[in-house]
Parts: C-alpha cells; sequence; structure tokens
C-alpha cells in the first residue's frame, strides 16, 4: 500500500499542544548541541535524544512502566508516533534502541532536559523556588531476593546454608527438603545484611523493606518539591539503605544548583521535611552552610534533652529549627509538605509507572527516574494551559464539554418549544462530534 493512502489518524490535542510547548523552548535543538560530541558521525543514525525524552514521557502519561511496553505503544498508536514526528510509513524505536540512547547520553545531557522544562515552567509563572518540601520513596530493584551472593566468597543463599548445616551436623550434600528444615528451625533467625551481602544482578541495590512490609532490593527515590507550584526541583536516586539525615543536603544543593543553571532567579530559602529528616548535624549543615531557613519536626521523646557534648552552635541551630516548626508558620508547611510532596510520589509511582524499575544500575534508575520528573513538570505546565495534565484528563474534559453543549442545546429546544430542521452538513458535524467526545 502506498504512503499516501494510508489514514492519518485521529489526533490527540493533549500530545499536540505538548509539542507546541517543547517547540516553544527549543527542546530538540538545545539537546541535539549538547549530545553532539556523543554520536558517532558516521554509521547508521541515531536515535535524537528530542524522541527518547518523548518515548520516557509517553511511559509517565500512560503508565507504562517497561520499555517494551512504551515501544508497543508508540507502534501501535498513530497518535503517539506522529507525537515522536515520525510518518505513517516509519517505523518508531525499538526497546533496545532506548537502552543504547540511554547508555549514550550522560547525566549532564538529562539535567539540561530538566533544566529547560524547569525554564519553561519559570516563563509560564509556575515556579518560585523559595520553600521546597523534601520526602523519600522506595523503588521496587529489577532483581530478586533469589539473587543475593555472599560479597567475601560468592555464595549464593544455598550454598551458605549448606555450609553451615555440615559445620552443625556433620553430614555432607543434603537434599533440599533437609535445607529448608534446617534454615526455619536455626537459631539465631536467618537475618541478611547489606555489609555482608549483595545482589549478582544488581549490586547497586541494596536490602530493604518495602511500605508494603515486603524485604525487597531497592532504591531510594527522594523529590525536592516547589510548596507553591508543586513542580519537582530536584528528582534524585540514591542507594536504598542509605538513611534520610544523609541525603537531604546533596538534594537541597542539587535543587539550587538545577534553579541557578535553568537560568532562574529563585533561589531556596526554606526546606520543610518530616520527622525522619530530623538530626542535629543535618540542622546545623543546612542552616550554617547551605544557608536555608528549616521546618523539621522532631520525633517524641522521654527524656530531655541535654547538651553537655555538643557545640553552642549545633543547639542554635536544633532550637531555631523547632521554633520555626511549632509555629504558625511552620504547621501550615507541614500541611503543605503532607500533601503536594507526596502527591508528586503518586503521579510519578502510583500512576505513572515508576515504582517498580526494570533498568540494573543506580545511574540508569537515576536517568530514567529523572525522565520522569520532567514528564510531571511538563504535566504541571499543561494543566496551566489547557487544564488537563494528563491525555486521559483532557478527554475526559472534552467528553464533559460536550455533556454541557447538548445539555444546553436540550435546555433552549425545550425552552422554545421549537426543533430547527437540521441541514445534512449540520448533521453530518453533530455526529462527528458525538464521534469525537466517544
Amino acid at each position: 500500500m502506498a504512503a499516501d493512502k494510508l489514514g492519518g489518524g485521529p489526533r490527540n490535542a493533549f500530545y499536540d499542544r505538548l509539542n507546541q510547548l517543547l517547540d516553544e523552548i527549543d527542546f530538540d535543538r538545545k539537546l541535539e548541541k549538547a549530545a553532539e560530541p556523543f554520536y558517532e558521525k558516521t554509521g547508521r543514525k541515531g536515535l535524537p535524544p528530542g524522541v527518547y525524552f518523548r518515548m520516557i514521557f509517553i511511559g509517565y502519561f500512560e503508565d507504562i512502566s517497561s520499555q517494551r511496553g512504551i515501544a508497543w505503544r508508540c507502534e501501535d498508536s498513530r497518535s503517539l508516533a506522529r507525537f515522536l514526528g515520525y510518518a505513517a510509513e516509519e517505523q518508531t524505536p525499538d526497546h533496545s534502541t532506548l537502552s543504547l540512547t540511554r547508555e549514550r547520553l550522560p547525566m549532564e545531557v538529562h539535567a539540561l532536559a530538566f533544566e529547560l522544562i524547569l525554564s519553561a515552567a519559570k516563563d509560564k509563572g509556575l515556579l518560585k523556588g523559595k520553600t521546597i518540601g523534601v520526602d523519600a520513596t522506595d523503588l521496587e530493584a529489577n532483581a530478586s531476593m533469589k539473587s543475593i551472593v555472599r560479597k567475601d566468597n560468592g555464595d549464593d543463599w544455598r550454598e551458605y546454608l549448606r555450609k553451615l548445616y555440615e559445620e552443625e551436623t556433620g553430614i555432607s550434600n543434603p537434599d533440599d527438603e533437609e535445607l529448608r528444615r534446617f534454615d526455619k528451625r536455626r537459631k539465631p533467625k536467618k537475618k541478611v545484611s547489606n555489609d555482608d551481602w549483595e545482589s549478582a544482578t544488581d549490586p547497586d541495590s541494596r536490602i530493604g523493606k518495602m511500605k508494603d512490609g515486603r524485604f525487597h532490593l531497592k532504591y531510594k527515590a527522594e523529590n525536592a518539591v516547589d510548596l507553591e507550584t508543586e513542580v519537582i526541583v530536584a528528582a534524585e536516586v540514591y542507594h536504598g539503605n542509605v538513611g534520610d539525615t544523609s541525603t537531604i543536603e546533596d538534594t537541597v544543593n542539587s535543587a539550587q544548583t538545577h534553579l541557578r543553571d535553568a537560568g532562574t532567579e529563585c533561589e531556596v530559602k526554606e526546606v520543610v521535611a518530616d520527622k525522619g529528616y530530623h538530626g542535629e548535624e543535618t540542622l546545623d549543615s543546612l542552616q550554617n552552610e547551605s544557608h536555608v531557613r528549616t521546618y523539621i519536626p522532631e520525633a517524641a521523646r522521654k527524656t530531655n534533652r541535654t547538651w553537655t557534648d555538643k557545640t553552642r552552635r549545633r543547639e542554635s541551630s536544633y532550637r531555631r529549627n523547632r521554633r520555626n516548626t511549632l509555629g504558625v508558620r511552620g504547621r501550615r508547611l507541614q500541611r503543605l509538605r503532607s500533601e503536594r510532596v507526596e502527591r508528586s510520589f503518586a503521579h510519578l509511582c502510583d500512576t505513572g509507572g515508576g515504582r517498580r524499575t526494570w533498568l540494573r544500575g543506580i545511574e540508569k534508575v537515576h536517568k530514567r527516574y529523572m525522565s520522569a520528573a520532567m514528564a510531571h513538570n511538563l504535566g504541571r505546565i499543561m494543566r496551566s494551559l489547557i487544564g488537563a495534565g494528563k491525555p486521559r484528563y483532557a478527554a475526559v474534559l472534552a467528553e464533559r464539554l460536550c455533556f454541557i453543549y447538548f445539555t444546553i442545546e436540550a435546555a433552549v429546544n425545550r425552552l422554545t418549544g421549537f426543533r430547527t430542521t437540521l441541514t445534512s452538513h449540520q448533521e453530518k458535524n453533530r455526529r462527528g462530534l458525538l464521534a469525537t467526545c466517544a
């Protein structure tokens, strides 16, 4: 079949408007210029960085977590292929092309794309940057607990049990049933530590307890969100066993760097977090080195705190943070943090396909998560432009608009008691509008 005989397919108003937004900020040209040193001059033409990022955006907007699912969806939908810039006779990129492009583009190019979208949010009046909320969540790693091995000798769990069994009973070569009974009754109870064990398939992942109570290999994702506009100004990924007090300063510094490199005049002046981030050294560092005002509540204590072995500056930082948190503004900011920062995780992980990672290695997971955060910020901009932050909600708005139109039309007809006879052209337009709503 000739290409000009193929149908164009229905257009998607959301993705068409999103392409206009990306064209306004010169997204493709700036990324291609930055990524030019990482592409070979000869050979087959590589995937443009703008197309690569658009496919990751589709994964967020369509709630698709895996690259295979994203590639299949783009190949199946003509409107998504048009969003990527492919004609009807052209084939959209494969999932392996996404993987190769991610490895080719360094973190600096991903950070540039993130900052371009932050700059667009600033131009639309959606970025203040003064007060940010920080919180973290767990990402399930693409590795199983069955893949863990000892760091010292590389033994897996079965070999580890077999050696313990031989040491205790003196019997060699036990079968699987004997090992299971031994593992169930042995003392002390079985425990695995990140100091002794690691995943053979994903060494960067860490053993930890997930939100639902399961122990799994995981990563830790941490967001810094503008509490006034809900725009994500930093999206970081750390090892799953790193404490909150060890990462908040890096996340705040990353947010300040993104705001500065994006060409905005915004500056982080206030940091709001939950009690898991409370620590004397952390408060001292944030207030005196990062020069921000902290609103971090402390956990309940049974005894009064003593300051016999602490410096005067650390005590002052602690008491200053306590006054800030217990004030009226501090309580209001805590309510905003619990509402808006948690909402960003709901969009990224629960409805954006980011809770389960299908990549291995902390750098790859970080690139994927940062790209999803870019899509989230684009959704915030689109919401201010057309009233919908995702294509499904844009379709719901169109349906509501059509319902209101026909309701008003029916009410007018009842009031006048007169219904005009539609011409064939008017009836065709009416049926087309109904089909669009459907």
